[in-house]
């Protein structure tokens, strides 16, 4: 064995090149090593802190959000849903004239007359600012028709949904409406009280209504 191995082998000396260069390589490999654990350990800890950050950031706005709610109340029922009247009764799908008097949407009350009827009545209830109906137009028209005597109703265009048309002044219809609606302006709503002779007469007969009638009539249209 030669005195060089024999030096190495007891620790004496240095070693050979290649030996150092290997160890300097295996040196510098650790550091490396070293630096990217430090800087994953590093990263690792700023990502944590970002979402701790944004944690409390959400925790601070949620909670103001709810103080507003508490402030403000809970909405109830009432005033998130429209208000409806189950009492009124749906309005006839038509269009008023112009300028007519909103009233004419709203189905009208009607009750019962007074006394012994004995004789045509037309009373105005609102003034129409249309032309006047002539005989031999049709009319378009809603109305509630009620007996006289008692107030009770017997019919309505309105629970029909829609107004209804005919001629007028040319015999198409009872001779109260005949003579009754001849003249009225378009626009208005007038009260007709009506003799039995001039309606359907006295005989209940045939499902007619017997007997003096009282209709309420707004006229719409006239053609």
């Amino acid at each position: 064995m030669s005195e060089r191995v024999q030096n190495r082998s007891a620790g004496q000396g240095p070693g050979t090149k290649a030996e150092r260069r290997l160890a300097a390589q295996l040196a510098a490999k650790k550091a490396a090593e070293a630096k990217r654990r430090r800087q994953s350990l590093l990263g690792a800890l700023a990502g944590v802190a970002v979402v701790a950050v944004l944690i409390g950031v959400f925790v601070v706005v949620n909670n103001g959000d709810d103080d507003k709610q508490d402030a403000a109340g809970t909405p109830s029922a009432s005033a998130t849903a429209p208000a409806t009247d189950a009492a009124a009764p749906a309005a006839p799908q038509q269009q008023l004239p112009a300028g007519a008097d909103p009233a004419l949407a709203s189905k009208p009350q009607v009750g019962p007359g007074k006394g012994e009827l004995t004789k045509l009545t037309v009373t105005p209830l609102i003034k129409g600012k249309g032309p006047a109906v002539k005989a031999g137009q049709t009319i378009t028209t809603n109305y509630v028709g009620v007996f006289y005597k008692d107030g009770k109703e017997f019919d309505a265009s309105w629970n029909n949904g829609q107004p209804a048309s005919f001629p007028i002044g040319v015999g198409q219809v009872i001779k109260g409406w005949d003579q009754g609606l001849v003249g009225v302006t378009v626009g208005s709503r007038v009260q007709l009280d009506i003799p039995a002779e001039l309606a359907y007469g006295n005989d209940a007969s045939g499902g007619r209504p017997a007997g003096p009638l009282r209709f309420v009539v707004d006229v719409l249209a006239a053609q």
